[in-house]
């Protein structure tokens, strides 16, 4: 539970631009749909979908390390780490367990198995889609695990996308679709304050001595 009058202590040693914009950006936010990926090589991939992610309003990305261990490549995710909640998995199957419990539906991504073309899939649903490795593509836990598989159409020689161009077309395509829907797909009211308070700490370098000096006060 946030601290209504603590969020709006903070709240006053930011500037009006900077509350403003992390009010229009939170309006945006969604956590109708999120991101996994799985054991991607190259660091500079995993930082360009998260920055993708903060491009369209994607809260959360699940990052799965059962045999790459990553680092975030700032330089590419160009700070976007900081504004979205990057969730860190062992195991594929930890992962999937965690976003099945969630109520998540699991979207493999794969130009194979009879998959779904971008254009018809349905945004009501609530999904995570699954994103794999740059030459193996995802593993067969999770295409397993699939209640859906998408691919983006393409009418040339080549068969795939780099991991960050697909994540790019996908979220921009099915959060554009999501919002000229009736879902229900912003952030809870509470979840919006959650992120007020950390976003607020986050630019706000004393913010830990402002927050003793407040409860000194009280």
């Amino acid at each position: 539970m946030v601290d209504i009058k603590l969020l709006e202590y903070l709240e006053s040693f930011l500037t009006p631009r900077r509350l403003g914009l992390n009010k229009k950006i939170l309006d945006q936010r969604t956590n109708h749909f999120t991101v996994a990926i799985e054991d991607v090589y190259q660091l500079h991939n995993t930082s360009a979908v998260i920055r993708s992610c903060d491009v369209f309003g994607i809260q959360n990305v699940h990052v799965i390390e059962e045999v790459n261990i990553k680092r975030i490549d700032r330089e590419i995710a160009m700070g976007a780490q900081k504004w979205v909640d990057i969730n860190r998995y062992a195991t594929t199957k930890e992962c999937l367990q965690a976003l099945k419990n969630k109520g998540y539906q699991i979207v493999a991504t794969t130009p194979h198995d009879n998959s779904q073309v971008l254009q018809d899939f349905d945004v009501a649903k609530p999904s995570v889609f699954f994103f794999g490795r740059e030459q193996q593509g995802l593993s067969e836990e999770v295409l397993a695990a699939a209640d859906s598989k998408l691919h983006i159409p393409m009418v040339g020689f080549t068969e795939s996308l780099n991991i960050s161009v697909s994540a790019a077309i996908i979220l921009q395509h099915v959060t554009s679709k999501l919002k000229q829907t009736d879902t229900n797909w912003p952030l809870s009211n509470e979840e919006k304050l959650g992120k007020r308070m950390e976003w607020a700490k986050k630019v706000i370098k004393s913010h830990e001595q402002i927050i003793a000096r407040y409860h000194e006060n009280m």
